[in-house]
């Protein structure tokens, strides 16, 4: 190691000791209520297990509307993909993004490195059990956000100039109000909105940068490489690329997540098939231990509730349905009907979770590589299951990392910036504070290891979704007849397909 490089390392863990230290007593308190955990039998034996009420709070969410919406997840999917490749579009509606823009945005949020680095963690603690029960969370996860996503057109706000905002905080506040609880209403989007922007800077960020970063400097010779020792330097690089595309608003971002997304899904989905296809003799086995280990788990501390509980903290911490960010992006969509983009949205969950998730799922069971004790449970499992393809391979899951987080980064500024807006009464010069804001914690993600910090934002993710989902069984009634409205108007032919 470099004197410079030992320097900077000292100097960063300075750093890195001196903002944790000061932020650990608040961030480990908030962080402590949000994840708080029912345990369940005695520490270090099979039966014990610690079950996230934050989990359980989205699951239940999520079965709720699944039943109550009558299995839309299901029945509506083909409408979905007619509306996404833009049979029932007409360029005059209001909104500033098509449907397929509105999905890719949505989606560049969520796939993230969860879906690499989560997934792994969730089969090395659950077995490949997990997969089934994070399959089964992602379809459920389907109608949250059709629920969400319909509230948020029809309560955005549209101005003269074509613009729009919308999401959690407006139909928090509006549709609360037309119910008569206008105060709940306010406040829940106050709190909505706080929670939103510490999330963006963190979570959707500073974590995005840092990890991405991180994968740059170990397939470039690690600490001691080329690029050890300047990680600001890649922060940097990362801030003018997001700082390039968000300046232009949701239109240019758009106009990239329609490009990356595709791309990064397609490259990520074909390098693990590779994997697959590279050890196809270990396929059926493999999907022997995904169905037996769901049910009938040996060795799983918990047992089946000990795997259905990373299979569903998995999923619902990837796709994030009923957090409520989503509905940012998708309410910028070009409609006339508020439930055409809910339908559109049940693709986000199936793409995040039950594709791409899955996929990661696949190629480290069949692989074995969960099971190595040798090989730290996260990235590195991924990695070594792409290794077996051959020793190159890993770097094209590095470049898939870049790519997530890049396309992550770009849209929670957007969730960020909207949520800054919704606080200062739709302020220019407050928006352009937010994005310089946080563009200079791009660089200071890439640059310090700060866990406390990055754990107090995941907690204001997962706040989120307290507000939003309570928004989502007061406004239940309201989302139902919508979408009824909308099939009957389909059925009816008052809502074709428009001829282009």
């Amino acid at each position: 190691m470099s004197a410079a490089a030992a320097a900077s390392i000292v100097h960063a863990t300075t750093v890195d000791d001196a903002i944790n230290d000061a932020v650990s007593p608040a961030a480990n308190f908030i962080s402590g209520i949000i994840f708080y955990s029912v345990k369940i039998g005695e520490p270090g034996t099979l039966a014990y297990v610690e079950i996230p009420l934050i989990v359980v709070w989205l699951i239940v969410a999520a079965a709720f509307f699944t039943v109550y919406l009558g299995f839309q997840n299901i029945r509506g999917f083909k409408h979905a993909l007619d509306l996404v490749r833009g049979k029932y579009s007409d360029p005059n509606d209001a909104g500033e993004v098509s449907h397929f823009q509105a999905l890719a945005t949505a989606v560049s949020g969520t796939v993230g490195l969860g879906n690499i680095a989560g997934v792994a963690v969730a089969v090395s603690l659950g077995g490949p059990g997990a997969t089934f029960w994070m399959i089964l969370a992602g379809f459920l996860g389907m109608s949250t956000k059709m629920a969400e996503c319909t509230l948020g057109v029809k309560y955005r706000k549209e101005r003269p100039d074509g613009s729009v905002s919308g999401g959690p905080m407006y139909y928090l506040r509006d549709g609360l109000a037309e119910i008569g609880h206008r105060k709940l209403g306010k406040f829940l989007a106050v709190f909505f909105s706080i929670c939103c922007i510490g999330g963006a800077i963190g979570g959707g960020n500073m974590f995005q940068a840092n990890q991405a970063t991180t994968q740059i400097v170990n397939v470039t010779g690690g600490a001691d490489g080329v690029l050890g020792e300047w990680r600001f330097v890649i922060g940097i690089v990362f801030a003018i690329a997001v700082g390039a595309v968000i300046i232009g608003g949701i239109k240019s971002i758009a106009r990239v997540t329609e490009k990356v997304v595709p791309l990064m899904a397609i490259l990520y989905v074909i390098a693990c098939l590779t994997v697959i296809f590279g050890n196809i003799t270990a396929v059926p086995d493999a999907i022997g231990q995904i169905f037996v280990g769901a049910f009938n788990p040996e060795g799983i501390a918990g047992g089946v509730i000990g795997v259905l509980i990373q299979g569903f903290r998995r999923a619902a911490f990837s796709n994030e349905a009923g957090v409520g960010s989503a509905s940012i992006a998708h309410s910028a969509v070009k409609t006339t009907e508020p439930a055409t983009e809910g339908f559109v949205s049940l693709l986000e969950p199936f793409i995040d979770t039950i594709v791409i998730c899955t996929m990661t799922s696949l190629a480290i069971v069949i692989t074995g590589t969960w099971a190595d004790p040798s090989i730290e449970a996260g990235v590195a499992t991924t990695s070594a299951a792409f290794g077996t393809v051959a020793p190159w391979f890993p770097i094209l899951l590095a470049v898939a990392v870049i790519l997530f987080a890049f396309s992550t980064m770009i849209s929670w500024s957007y969730y960020g910036m909207k949520a800054t807006g919704y606080l200062f009464n739709d302020s220019a010069r407050a928006e352009l504070v937010f994005k310089i804001v946080f563009l200079v914690f791009t660089v200071i993600g890439a640059s310090l290891s700060l866990g406390p910090v990055i754990d107090f934002s995941d907690s204001m993710i997962f706040a989120m979704s307290l507000a939003n989902i309570t928004g989502l069984y007061f406004l239940a009634r309201v989302i139902k007849r919508e979408i009824t409205q909308y099939r009957a108007k389909v059925k009816s032919g008052e809502f074709a397909m428009v001829k282009h």
